[in-house]
Order: structure tokens, then C-alpha cells, then sequence
């Protein structure tokens, strides 16, 4: 895993945000084995985030998002995007950036469509942006690691959890979420 996560970051520092990284590239089962793990760990850490989930039109699992950088940062991840609890389609999150960072680091992203005219926007965008296509707000937590009331009316709801690394950044925005064929 740490070979995979030094070349997949090479790689996407190199190619910018351009595209998939096929050799490095996860299969379904794969995809769908990391979507499933990602998911009861944001069950098990996120109080309500179950009831939530059951609520979305859809749901959109990245369960590692690699990210690095030394003056120039990348990241990238692959995941499933699910509809009643079963695959509907698999997307890429890429991004680059520019500026002070140095670091690496694997986080899981979720992204709830909480009602179907954004998730029917996000599915027919050819390359959706987070920030410019759609605005994604990130969930906070409060005390008991609840859902904030005030996150759980937005359209699209963000949470990204299981940090592991040397670097901080919490956002989407700026990703941008690409279908990819499996």
C-alpha cells in the first residue's frame, strides 16, 4: 500500500488533474469491497449518519482519497456512487493545487444527495465541480459526534473522515468528480 500511494501521488503530481490513473486503477470489486468498509466506518463514528444516508437520493463514496504535496499538491481517489444501496456508477475525485503544503495523506470523503434534482444534476454533468457545479456542505459534527441540524438541510451534504497522514485539509472544494467506466 505505501508503493501504491508514493506512485499513485507521483503520478497524479505529474499528470495534474488530466485524468484517471489506470495503472493504478482499483476493479469494481475492489471499489465496491473499499465502499462497503468506508460506509460502516462512517456508520460507526458518525451518530445519524445512517438515518441521513437512508434519507439521500443518493450517495457517492470515495473511501481513499490520497493527497500530497511539496509546494505543489495532488489528490486522488476512486469510488462508487450508490442508489438504494446498490452501484449504480464509478467516478474519480482528482484536484491539484498550488501553494504552501507538504505532506500525505488518506482520507474517505462521502458526498449525500439529499434530494433527486441534484443527484439527476450531478449524474448528466460531464466533470462536476465541487463549488462551481454544485456547493457542498461539509457536515459538522457536534457533541456525541451528531450531525449539526443546520448541515442536514443542504442539498448536498460533505463528510470526510479516517485522516490518516501528515497533512490537514479539509474541503471539496475544487475537486472535480469525473464517471469512469469499470
Amino acid at each position: 500500500m505505501k508503493y501504491k500511494l508514493i506512485l499513485m501521488m507521483t503520478a497524479v503530481l505529474m499528470m495534474g488533474v488530466a485524468g484517471p490513473v489506470p495503472v493504478f486503477a482499483d476493479s469494481k470489486i475492489e471499489i465496491d469491497a473499499k465502499v462497503s468498509s468506508a460506509l460502516e466506518k462512517f456508520y460507526e463514528t458518525t451518530l445519524g449518519g445512517k438515518s441521513l444516508a437512508a434519507k439521500a437520493a443518493g450517495m457517492l463514496v470515495f473511501p481513499e482519497v490520497l493527497k500530497a504535496g511539496f509546494g505543489i499538491g495532488g489528490e486522488y481517489g476512486e469510488g462508487a456512487l450508490l442508489i438504494g444501496n446498490k452501484t449504480a456508477a464509478y467516478y474519480n475525485i482528482a484536484s491539484a493545487s498550488i501553494g504552501l503544503q507538504f505532506g500525505v495523506q488518506v482520507k474517505s470523503q462521502v458526498l449525500l444527495f439529499m434530494n433527486k434534482k441534484v443527484l439527476a444534476e450531478f449524474r448528466k454533468s460531464d466533470g462536476w465541480e465541487a463549488g462551481v457545479d454544485g456547493s457542498v456542505a461539509l457536515a459538522t459534527l457536534g457533541a456525541g459526534k451528531e450531525i449539526d441540524t443546520n448541515s442536514a438541510q443542504d442539498p448536498i451534504i460533505g463528510y470526510i473522515f479516517s485522516n490518516k497522514g501528515l497533512m490537514y485539509n479539509l474541503t471539496f472544494e475544487g475537486s472535480k468528480i469525473t464517471r469512469i467506466e469499470k
